[in-house]
């Protein structure tokens, strides 16, 4: 299997609805940010996967090195061989992908945020910089794009931890910063126990309304001239805010279940969304 390959598998085995936003592009963008969605889910199951703190800890310093060895033309793995070939064609700052990797080595050190500007900031670092490096891929002509993507990641962000409140409570995190669980008088034992409440769902459609004030900031700024390069991402926006939109009609009931979108759904909202965009 070749470096292309393995980040193709990689992303294909995830399940993602990422997966579908990649699906209508030109050959060497797709192969692009396959490599870089394969690093994200790399370093990520560093994270998810490793239960030891120091031995993750280990892995993601190993990740940081490789980081230098793919900008220094010799990379080992093969996420870091696809990246130092996408390196040709597209400018992806090395920082960034540091940064990707700062932002999962905070799940190892921080469970809970004090606040949304607390939380911004690790937002910032796993979806935001990926929204930027993705709309490097894709390609933009008016820097105003670079201000879209970083709010539409911010929003996909926001989305995945309220599809993932129950999930994330199950392994000790709670993402909902503290001051909006004192807000709307949700202890946080309740979430740690999976205990559905009016004061709950309360709390979870306040975080909905953030995050849709966050996609509709980020398409507002999205300059008409770069709406065709930029597909990728309303087609994955699509996807995410129709998720949203799903477990707000559910009444929330994300601390004991995963809502989800079928394959064949968000094919038909990928397709709809790329031939609109």
């Amino acid at each position: 299997m070749n470096p292309h390959d393995y980040c193709q598998d990689k992303a294909a085995k995830s399940g993602s609805s990422f997966y579908y936003s990649f699906m209508f592009l030109p050959a060497e963008r797709r192969q692009a940010i396959t490599a870089l969605y394969a690093f994200c889910r790399e370093v990520d199951d560093v994270v998810d996967e490793c239960h030891d703190l120091s031995l993750a800890q280990t892995k993601l310093e190993w990740w940081r090195q490789e980081v230098g060895r793919i900008y220094g033309g010799t990379p080992t793995h093969p996420v870091g061989h696809a990246l130092k070939d996408v390196l040709k064609g597209f400018r992806l700052p090395q920082e960034q992908l540091l940064e990707i990797i700062d932002g999962m080595a905070m799940d190892l050190s921080q469970t809970r945020y004090l606040d949304f500007k607390g939380l911004q900031l690790y937002c910032y670092r796993v979806a935001s910089v990926v929204g930027l490096l993705a709309a490097e891929i894709f390609g933009y002509q008016d820097r105003q794009t670079l201000k879209y993507a970083h709010d539409l990641g911010l929003a996909f962000q926001l989305t995945n931890i309220i599809r993932d409140v129950g999930e994330d409570a199950r392994r000790g995190r709670i993402y909902l910063p503290i001051e909006d669980l004192q807000r709307f008088k949700v202890p946080a034992k309740d979430i740690l126990e999976g205990r559905h409440s009016d004061a709950f769902r309360a709390l979870m459609a306040f975080q909905a309304e953030r995050a849709e004030r966050f996609y509709d900031q980020a398409f507002a700024q999205l300059p008409a001239v770069d709406r065709k390069s930029q597909r990728p991402g309303l087609v994955m926006a699509a996807i995410y805010r129709t998720l949203l939109r799903e477990i707000v009609r559910d009444g929330f009931l994300v601390l004991d279940r995963r809502t989800s979108l079928t394959p064949l759904r968000k094919v038909w909202l990928a397709g709809t969304t790329w031939l609109r965009a």
